[in-house]
Order: structure tokens, then sequence, then C-alpha cells
């Protein structure tokens, strides 16, 4: 039997809240507010003793007021209209027994931050990594991928872009069904377990973002409509769930939660940013009335709560809009960068050999990619037949390291049959190239989580449903890889992975073992991201910064051009067999004044598990490019060679691979 406290009469404008929304400490035990416009009465009830607290109501739909005796690690729902149902709260900062469980009040003032002197970090001279928490370990904990971090800031990675970690229901997902938004899953430990990841992260230099789901709620466990009809729409299209109301009757509050997220995110947690999911699904006709994007209103309400510290905004964005990474004040949204699928669609192309799908409108030729390394994206207006309309916007103009280059990432993994690696797809010798130009291209690199040791887990599409949902789930996967003629084959789609099974969980787990075992692997994307690091050349990402040229059928080059002249880098990419040049009539060949080509680096090298490179100027004057290759090349007198004495050969200083003392 619960007992009903009357409403303290605090008034409700004099109240010093640090959200607008939620369960806040205060002075003799907490503080709420919540949005419940369909309700006549709202109480909270603590648990386990069922006492309850009515809240006052406000004229605008929202209902506050005190709860005396609630206190940090107390357990509390709401209950709307006297009714039996109690509810999660919608702003609950934890759920312990999940989303359908018990809101647990936190004080988010408890952790001891050590990162005072942390600035954060802007997204030119980034080299992202994805990671999904639940997998990255064994224990898929936060603690345990602390440990791991070291080893990531020495490899050079230096942000961390974590898939989302939203509550959500079930024993393991992605997280993109989540359904508590300011709620880190019980899944992965509790709310300071995610603090002392970002922490640590902070310690080590590396940035940590969050990918965050606006355009969707999950599908199980969302108890806002309990609060509010209005959260959602009919008026968009969205093939996840129901559309959130941005625009629509009512879509103040609906926007206020979502800014307050974001913000959230940044202040309590300490992130640098977010990544946000499938913008082209978060709807919003505010700019038709002279308002601003809800995507304006994010980047500004992070950038808000950083305080001065640097943050990171990319959007996922299918389409390829370049508008969200122009500034508002000229039409975007504010973003800082967006990722680049024509650039990846491309390598799949070059580095399989299939054109299914998505992959219909690309041929994966050198000059894709020397378009995309010059441009960013390939379709910026075209016409694009798998999809029967144009695809993307003029970029031109756009920042280099507004793209956000990759070979994997969770979605493209996982939209396989076997969800299998890259390196399980194609020659080592190609994907060696095709890493080289991806980490050393003007974008911003993004590495998704065991690519740098061609871990041999594979990444499935993997979400712990109750049965009636998980058999809907299980189908639709199953009519999403139709697309792909091969996986649509009777014989394939048996095959295919169940998402509910927990083995299609447990088999993407890394093992971090395997960086000794593939150290030829790790080293190749350790030497390269320093190279990128260190080498004003190919840090500068410039607009304009670089040209290129085809060489042969499957061969291109890049020239990277440096500040001062002559001191220009050359880049060759030879994706099919032995080339040899003998006409040499394109002037970006010709070498520095008074000058000559020499090697820096090549993807040949032993120490990556490569079969060693011979001289690429012949005696003849001819070029001959290895075959499954890339090289990079420097002016001669920029970088003198020393002997080597026990082969009488000749290294340049600048030379970075784990088998050479060559350090520059």
């Amino acid at each position: 039997m619960s007992v009903t406290v009357p409403p303290v009469e605090q008034a409700r404008a004099t109240v010093k809240r640090r959200w607008p929304i939620g369960v806040e400490l205060h002075p003799g035990g907490a503080h709420a507010r919540v949005w419940a416009p369909k309700a006549e009465r709202v109480e909270l009830v603590a648990e386990p003793d069922g006492r309850a607290t009515a809240l006052d109501r406000e004229e605008n739909g929202y209902f506050s007021g005190a709860v005396p005796g609630l206190d940090a690690g107390g357990l509390y729902r709401f209950r709307l209209d006297g009714k039996g149902m109690l509810c999660p709260d919608p702003m609950s900062r934890f759920q312990p027994e999940g989303p359908h469980g018990p809101s647990q009040l936190i004080d988010p003032h408890r952790f001891a931050w050590t990162d005072q002197d942390w600035r954060g970090r802007a997204i030119r001279g980034q080299v992202i990594y994805e990671m999904h928490i639940g997998t990255f370990t064994r224990e898929g904990t936060w603690d345990a991928a602390l440990t791991q971090l070291p080893a990531l800031a020495d490899l050079g990675v230096t942000v961390l872009e974590v898939m989302p970690v939203s509550e959500f229901p079930g024993r393991f997902g992605w997280g993109y069904d989540g359904v508590n938004l300011f709620a880190p899953t019980r899944l992965y430990g509790d709310a300071d377990a995610m603090r002392r990841f970002v922490n640590e992260a902070h310690r080590l230099g590396l940035a940590v973002i969050l990918d965050v789901v606006f355009n969707h709620f999950g599908p199980d466990g969302n108890y806002l409509k309990c609060f509010a009809e209005d959260y959602f729409t009919d008026r968009y299209r969205n093939e996840w769930g129901e559309a959130i109301n941005f625009d629509g009757p009512n879509s103040k509050p609906v926007r206020e939660f979502f800014l307050t997220n974001a913000a959230f995110w940044i202040e309590e947690y300490h992130l640098d940013g977010l990544r946000l999911d499938a913008t082209q699904s978060i709807h919003d006709g505010s700019e038709d009335h002279g308002g601003p994007h809800i995507l304006t209103e994010i980047s500004r309400a992070v950038r808000k709560a950083a305080n001065g510290r640097a943050t990171i905004l990319v959007g996922e964005n299918e389409p390829q809009h370049a508008s969200m990474v122009k500034p508002a004040d000229e039409g975007g949204c504010g973003l800082c960068a967006i990722w680049n699928d024509d650039l990846h669609h491309s390598a799949m192309v070059a580095l399989t050999g299939r054109t299914e799908a998505y992959y219909t409108d690309y041929r994966g030729t050198p000059q894709e990619f020397v378009s995309a390394m010059k441009y960013g994206f390939l379709y910026q207006g075209q016409w694009y037949r798998w999809q029967g309309k144009r695809r993307g916007m003029p970029a031109f103009t756009v920042p280099r390291p507004a793209f956000v280059s990759f070979l994997q990432n969770h979605d493209q993994i996982a939209n396989s049959a076997r969800g299998q690696r890259l390196h399980a797809l194609t020659t080592p010798g190609r994907l060696r190239a095709m890493t080289a130009l991806i980490l050393l291209g003007p974008g911003t690199p993004m590495l998704f989580q065991g690519q740098e040791f061609a871990a041999s887990a594979p990444f499935l599409y993997f979400a712990d449903h109750k049965p009636e949902l998980a058999e809907l789930v299980e189908q639709g996967r199953v009519e999403f890889l139709a697309q792909f003629p091969s996986i649509a084959a009777p014989a394939m789609r048996a095959a295919l992975p169940k998402p509910h099974a927990e083995d299609s969980f447990t088999r993407c787990k890394l093992d971090h073992r395997e960086r000794e075992s593939n150290a030829g692997v790790w080293a190749l994307h350790r030497d390269l991201l320093r190279l990128r690091r260190e080498d004003p050349v190919f840090a500068a990402q410039r607009i304009g910064g670089m040209d290129g040229a085809v060489l042969g059928e499957e061969a291109f080059m890049l020239r990277f051009f440096g500040e001062k002249e002559g001191d220009d880098r050359l880049m060759l990419v030879n994706l099919g067999r032995d080339l040899t040049l003998r006409a040499l009539a394109d002037p970006l060949l010709a070498p520095p004044l008074d000058g000559a080509w020499t090697v820096l680096w090549s993807s040949e090298d032993p120490a990556y598990g490569g079969s060693g490179t011979a001289a690429v100027e012949q005696p003849d004057g001819a070029w001959r490019l290895p075959g499954h290759a890339a090289l990079v090349l420097g002016p001669a007198w920029q970088f003198p060679r020393k002997s080597d004495e026990a082969g009488g050969n000749t290294t340049p200083v600048i030379m970075v691979s784990k088998g050479s003392e060559t350090d520059s």
C-alpha cells in the first residue's frame, strides 16, 4: 500500500535546476520535472516502499515538485493519473534492471574527474576509431575497454567513436534500439564506469564522441507515449519506427528533450562530441518557417555545453548532403564532418570485384579514387541508378577533414552474409595499398575496432529481443540483405546467422592477443598514422593540396603539394599487376627541381608481410610500379638515404616500419 505525500510548495520558477527535465538531487531530497500533457495527475513513486509524491501541474503540460527523502541511489518511477502501471523516468540517468525496471537517482557530482586541463579536439588532424563496448573486449565492459586504450593511443588513434550506449532491452545489441536516451546501459557497467573510461581516455590524449540515435526509438521498452503522444509523428516515413516530432504540434518540449540529451552527454560525461545516426531520418521542417533545423540547434547546444572545449560533431547521412557540414550562418547544420560512403563503396568494388545492391553505381576505378581524394564525395548531384534519383549536392568547397574516410564500419561489415572483415574478402597486398590511401588521404580516416590487427572475429548484426519481436527482427534482416542477389539465394538465406542467437554476439568479441600474432598489420597502421601525423605535407589536409592522374587500368598516382616549392610527396597505388611506365608524359610525375624521387614508404615492406620493393626508376628511365602495392615518394634531397651495413642497401631515413631502425 503506497503512502501519498502532499506536494511541497516550492515556487515552480524559483527552484534552480541543472536541466529542464528529469529528477535531480536537491537539499533534503530531490526535485522532479517531467512533461506529461496528457495526464491530469503525476506522482513520483519511490521503491521499494511505494512512497508517492504528487507533483504540481504547470500550465504548459509539465509537472514538477520537490521529493523529500529520495537520495542518490534511490529507485523510483512515475505513476500517471493514479493508474497501476508505473513508468520509468523519460530522463532516467540509469536503469539498473533494464528499460522496464525502475529508474535510479544518480549523483553526477560524485565522480572525481582529473581531466580539468583537457581542452578537447577539433576535427582537423584526427584519426577516428569506431568501437562497440560490448564486443571490444571479452568482458564487454567499460573497465575492460579502458585497459586497451594505451595501445590505441600508441597506434595513433586520437578520437574514440563509441557506438550507442543508451539503455536497451535484452542481454546484447548494437545499441541503435535505445529507449532510455540519458541512461548508459547497465550491460557495460554503472554510470561511473563510463566516466572512468572517458577520464582515462582524456589522460591518454584521446577524445571520446558518442554515437546517438535521434531519429527513432527502439520497439521495446519505450514508455514515452505514456507521457505524451506528441513525441512522435506520422507525417514522415521512418524505416526503423515512428518518426520523431521535431516540427509539429507540441514539438517544443520534444526538441527540448533532445537538445537536453545532446548537452547532457557533453556536460555530465565530459564527452567531446557526438556522432549522429542516420540524419536523413531526422525530419524537421522548421526551416520552412524561418526556424533553425534541430541539427543546427544540437550543434549549438553541444558547443555551449562544452564551455570552451573543442568538440566534434559527425553526421551519418546516406544521401550525403554537404549542407550538413556548412556553418549555420551559411545555411548549414554546423556539423564538423560526415561519413563518405562513396569512397567506401568504390574501395569495396575495387577490392572484392562485387557490384551488387548499393555498390551498383561504382566501378572501383583509378579515376574514382583520384576524384574522391580531390573532391570528397563522388556523387554531388548526378543521377544515381540504384535509387532512381539524384544523389548528393556540390561539395567542392567543403574542407577536406569534413569527409570521414573508411574501409570498414559496423554497418558495412555486417551488411554481408557472414559479417566478414575486409582482409578475408581481398588479397593482402591490395588491402595494404588501399589502407595507405585511406590513412594518408586528405579526409579524416576512421578505423573499425579490430581492423588495425586484422581481427579474426566477424561483426554480425545481433539483437536480443523477446521471441515475437526477435522473429520480426530476423525477418527484417533477411529482407534487407535480399537486395544482394547472392545473399538472396536460398542456400545463403538458410545460412544467415540469427540476430537473437547468443553466438551471433559472442563470436564478435575481439581477441586483442591478435595484435601480436598479426603484428605486421598493426605495424602497417601504426606507421601510416605516424607518417600522416609527422609529415606536414600529409597533415595539411588542404583544399587543392593535391592532384592526381590515372596511370593504368588499376593504377593511379596522387601528388600532395608542400607549402614550399619542391617539398611534395608522391603516392603511387597499383591494385593490378606489375606496371612499367615507359612514357612519363604527366607533369605530376616530375621530380622536384634539380632533384629526384626517393621511396619513403612501401606497403611491400617485409615488416608488414610484404615481398620487398625494387627500385621504382629503372636504368633506362622507365618506372616500374609493383602490383598490389602503394609507395610514397619524396624529394631525394630532403630525405638522404643511409646504408644498411648488413645488406649494402640504402634506406630513406623517414621509414618507420617496425622492422627498421630508421626513425624520423
